[in-house]
């Protein structure tokens, strides 16, 4: 195993002896429970881990069918106010928003508004072509699963970051996407444009994908991107505390996104901010909240007896669409599937038997976010933390660890 996880067993087992030990010395009464044990070994676990990863805050919860059966928070989300994280401390969720746009735009499609293999340009008001494959056409399926022949560049994120209030954002989606996609405009990047492989054949996350998606939201509906989304998904939803917004949320609300700078060995404050790609990954929003969402996938569209998508639609966002093969990732409508990795002596090894479906999202600076669900029974996942690994890859352990101790602690619900 990797070094980071070797350690942060051992200091689970360290901590936990320690902690089992002091929990038994302080007068156990005939109240004292082998779930009260369970649960204050787990607690210890989540706190080294955090240490060792560097993560101030964690908000965290676990869904079995269609409940949230626990949840909780850990840490600070502002070390400066010293403010608790709870499961209702709000996060920016960064590429979970990907999701949500995902499924305002398969609520359209169930209203017989588009087929997903339709040609976007008989939608679009811009000519959407790969120049390297001109008579191919790029369909809404291809923009959902990432094989758009799409790809993420640099030139993506030299865009402005907002400290404050919230979309729509003059220029955005157009004409900036005009400008950017199509050949002899003012910012085009011929590199966004697979030159390998065509639309259709091969699939790579890129997020300019559903930078599309939000903006066709907007043109077969007839709404702003965001009021579409607060009347058709939040508020059928329950999800009061999810917007894209930033004026929404006082400063307790909201967990403050930090790096930690090995070299200095201090925390470094960042602020949280919308950027202009909010249809991407700029939502704001709770464990609690993402977990009515959740459920809803789950549940085949429905929520507390609200239905916002047909059964037959969830199930065929939750289908594997990658039209190439890759061990590692799927993808589905929106949703991407993962094998869960282990280690035996020096090689790895997938468990095809252990396959995880959601979604992920990461700011780098100072954001980590995770949905996730088993394809095989009826638990669930998330959990969201206020530090990112791009100063400090260990980070990136540390979020492996949280799924496998949160699918395990699942398992003993």
């Amino acid at each position: 195993m990797k070094k980071i996880t070797s350690i942060i067993i051992i200091g689970i087992l360290l901590g936990c002896s320690f902690s089992v030990q002091g929990f038994l010395f302080e007068k156990p009464t005939e109240k004292t429970t082998i779930t009260d044990l369970k649960d204050i070994l787990f607690d210890k676990k989540i706190e080294v881990c955090m240490r060792l990863a560097k993560f101030p805050s964690l908000s965290a919860c676990i869904i079995d069918g269609d409940k949230v059966v626990w949840s909780k928070g850990y840490g600070v989300s502002n070390i400066e106010h010293q403010y608790t994280a709870t499961e209702n401390t709000v996060y920016g969720i960064c590429s979970i928003t990907k999701t949500i746009t995902g499924t305002a735009l398969m609520q359209l499609f169930d209203q017989g508004l588009f087929n997903l293999d339709d040609d976007v340009n008989n939608y679009l008001p811009f000519n959407l072509r790969n120049p390297n494959f001109p008579d191919d056409p790029i369909t809404f399926r291809m923009l959902l699963s990432h094989s758009s022949s799409l790809r993420d560049r640099e030139s993506y994120w030299l865009i402005t970051f907002y400290h404050e209030g919230g979309p729509p954002f003059e220029g955005y989606p157009m004409p900036w996407l005009e400008d950017y996609l199509v050949p002899g405009r003012s910012t085009y990047d011929s590199y966004v444009w697979d030159s390998i492989n065509g639309p259709g054949t091969f699939s790579e996350y890129a997020n300019i994908n559903f930078d599309l998606i939000g903006y066709l939201v907007e043109l077969i509906s007839g709404e702003p991107f965001c009021t579409y989304c607060e009347d058709h998904i939040f508020k059928p939803l329950e999800m009061y505390n999810t917007s894209f917004n930033l004026s929404s949320y006082t400063e307790e609300d909201l967990a403050v996104p930090y790096n930690w700078n090995p070299q200095n060995n201090i925390y470094e404050k960042n602020y949280n901010m919308v950027f202009l790609h909010y249809m991407a990954g700029g939502l704001f929003s709770t464990v609690i909240d993402m977990s009515h969402f959740m459920m809803m996938q789950m549940n085949g569209g429905s929520y507390k007896n609200t239905r916002i998508l047909k059964e037959s639609t969830v199930e065929e966002m939750h289908k594997i669409q990658s039209p190439n093969f890759n061990p590692a990732r799927a993808y589905g409508l929106a949703w991407y599937f993962e094998p869960h990795l282990f280690q035996i002596g020096k090689g790895n090894f997938c468990s095809f038997l252990k396959i995880y479906e959601g979604h992920g999202g990461a700011l780098t600076t100072g954001l980590r976010t995770s949905m996730w669900m088993k394809t095989s029974g009826d638990s669930a996942v998330l959990f969201f933390v206020n530090s990112d690994s791009f100063l400090y890859p260990k980070g990136a352990n540390g979020i492996d660890f949280l799924r496998n101790a949160l699918f395990l602690k699942a398992n003993s619900l």
